[in-house]
Order: structure tokens, then sequence, then C-alpha cells
């Protein structure tokens, strides 16, 4: 029983299917695409000259079809990157004489053909050359520099800030009366298990104790804490100052004389500059 149920399910969908596939509607014509009419037409800059020299031979009937459609073909043309020129207007060069001659025998203007203003693309980093110019040290000498340099050539300029640190830093005792009164202070920082330090003999700082000299601020820091905590007056001082110099970095053509915009904005160094670094971190035109 089960077998002959499924038997007869089976015929009745190939009947079904057999039916629809008979009884089926026609597939739809496929639908003709009409371009709006508020929509220009794309058109080759051949089709448009080709266009308009054939309306201008074409005689009278063409001449007045083709005044109704010159705006839109004037139109498309500067899309395209055409010059319209109208031959009455006069100025025509000797090349674009034989493009008017339709026009010339008071007829309809002619669409001729020119070579669109060449736009000019940001330059490479491979055509360029990139320097710093400087050290600065202050905003106005690198002001008075920028205005030098921009007739010279330069295309690109940025200033960039540099923070000179101190050379390094020294833990010292000032100077004492004379020299006795330096070697028994340096006796009593010895008896307290400073070892590292020296009476300076001579000079500015003649009868002063070193005690030593350290790369960072932090070292000498710790050095001047554990040698004030045992009740020596010791100081941590810089070797040198700390400033701040300003560098104008530049980017110029192959052409640029750095001898000369050096002189002229007043530096004292100049140093080649990576341009794909330089352009990529920004740069002031």
């Amino acid at each position: 029983m089960p077998a002959r149920a499924l038997v007869v399910l089976l015929l009745m969908l190939n009947f079904g299917v057999a039916t629809w596939w008979l009884l089926r509607p026609e597939p739809l014509p496929p639908t003709r695409w009409v371009q709006p009419a508020d929509v220009p037409r794309l058109q080759l800059l051949g089709e448009a000259v080709d266009a308009r020299q054939d309306t201008a031979g074409a005689g009278p009937v063409a001449d007045d079809a083709a005044a109704d459609g010159d705006a839109a073909v004037a139109a498309q043309a500067r899309e395209a990157g055409v010059i319209a020129l109208d031959a009455s207007a006069g100025g025509a060069s000797n090349g674009e004489a034989g493009s008017h001659a339709g026009a010339a025998d008071g007829g309809t203007p002619v669409a001729v053909a020119a070579v669109p203003a060449a736009v000019r693309a940001p330059a490479s980093p491979a055509s360029l050359r990139c320097m710093s110019f400087g050290p600065f040290s202050d905003a106005g000498s690198v002001a008075a520099a920028r205005a030098a340099l921009q007739p010279l050539g330069a295309q690109r300029m940025r200033v960039r800030d540099v923070v000179e640190s101190p050379r390094g830093w020294r833990v010292v005792i000032p100077p004492q009366a004379d020299r006795a009164a330096a070697d028994a202070l340096a006796a009593r920082i010895r008896e307290a298990g400073f070892d590292d330090l020296l009476v300076v003999p001579a000079g500015d700082d003649a009868n002063s104790i070193a005690l030593g000299r350290y790369g960072s601020e932090s070292a000498a820091r710790r050095r001047e804490a554990s040698l004030r905590s045992a009740g020596f007056p010791v100081q941590a001082q810089p070797l040198g100052d700390t400033s701040t110099r300003h560098w104008l970095d530049v980017a110029a053509g192959a052409g640029f004389d750095a001898a000369a915009a050096r002189g002229a904005g007043g530096a004292a160094r100049v140093t080649d500059l990576d341009c794909a670094t330089f352009i990529a971190g920004g740069a002031a035109g």
C-alpha cells in the first residue's frame, strides 16, 4: 500500500509539472532602456568634431538643424575637453584655419579639438631634493629664512623643533675656603663610605669636590640624595644647558641651489633628508 501511494504521488507531481510547462505564460520581451531627458549623452571627441563638420558642409537645411543643437554640442564639447571657437570672432591660428572654413562662409561655428590645459600634478618624492637648514636659535630667524628660501624655489617647507639636552650630569660640592678645608671634607666623605671622589686641584673649580659624572639626570639625582642623607652639601648639575633649536625642512626641485639658499637663509648647516618620510610626515606648502 505505501509503495502504491508513492507511485500515485509521483505521477501527480509529474502531471502537475507538465501542465505548468505547457500553460506557462510567454516571457516578457526585454524593456528597451531610454536615456532620461535631463542626462546628457556621452559623446567621443571624434564624434563631436565629425558631426559638426558634416553639418557645416550639408547645405542650408543642415545648417538650420545644426543651429538648434549648437548649445548641446558645445556643452558636450566642453565636457570632453574641446574648445568651441567661433570663426566669426576671428583670431584663429594658421593651424585652425582649415577647421574654420565652413564657419567663415557665414555658417555655423565649428568645434575645433584642442589640447586640454596641462594639470600640474604634485611632485613625487623621486623628483624632489629634501634638506634641512639650521639650526636657528629663535622663531624670528626661522621666519626670515623661510621668506628668503621661498623665492629660490623651495616647494614645501616645515619648521621642526629639536630640544637639545645637556651632555650629562655631575655631582659636586662647591669650592671650599682652601685646599686644607677641601681635604678635610673629602676625608669625612670617605669615612662615611663614599670613596668615588676627587678634590679639584686648580682652575675655576679649585678646592671643589667632584663626586662623579653621569649620563642621565636620574642617576645623578640618586647619587645626590644618598650624599645629602649622609649630611654632605652636594649638588647635581647639568653639563651644558638645555636649549631648543629650530630647523627648517625644505623640499625643492633638482635645480635648487642649496649653498646659495644656506647663505640667503643664514643657516649654519644643511643636511639631507629622506623626501618620502618628509612628505609623508606633512609639510606646509
